[in-house]
């Protein structure tokens, strides 16, 4: 059975930072990319961050590059989300997901490409 389960969110001031992580077991997490995803009450979910199966590529959505870093520890079946600068913007559930395959794809942020995703964790950021 699979299981993808995020930790790490809370309540933060603005230019706070917070560092999400996300456990997967029962799954080769070494095969399967990895996302990270949210999404604020009233709005679509949002591709936020997306790792090759190597953590040698990656890919960021506009709004938070330079201030998110994406990795992962395959030892530890871990994937990470540091989060600097944050801002009310960035208030939102935040989820984890495992990819079909080691690759983000092209429409990696359009979360089509996942099998697998956890239950999120909520990310409040105060002004």
């Amino acid at each position: 059975q699979v299981q993808v389960v995020e930790s790490g969110g809370g309540l933060v001031q603005a230019g706070g930072s917070l560092r999400l992580s996300c456990t997967a077991s029962g799954l080769t997490f070494d095969d399967s990319a990895m996302g990270w995803f949210r999404q604020a009450p009233g709005k679509e979910r949002e591709g936020v961050s997306c790792i090759n199966w190597s953590g040698s590529i990656t890919y960021y959505v506009d709004s938070v590059k330079g201030r998110f870093t994406i990795s992962r520890d395959n030892a530890k079946n871990t994937l990470y989300l540091q989060m600097n600068s944050l801002k009310p913007e960035d208030t939102a559930m935040y989820y984890c997901a495992a990819g079909l395959n080691g690759y983000c794809s092209g429409s990696w942020s359009r979360g089509v490409s996942y099998n697998y995703w956890g239950q999120g964790t909520q990310v409040t950021v105060s002004s």
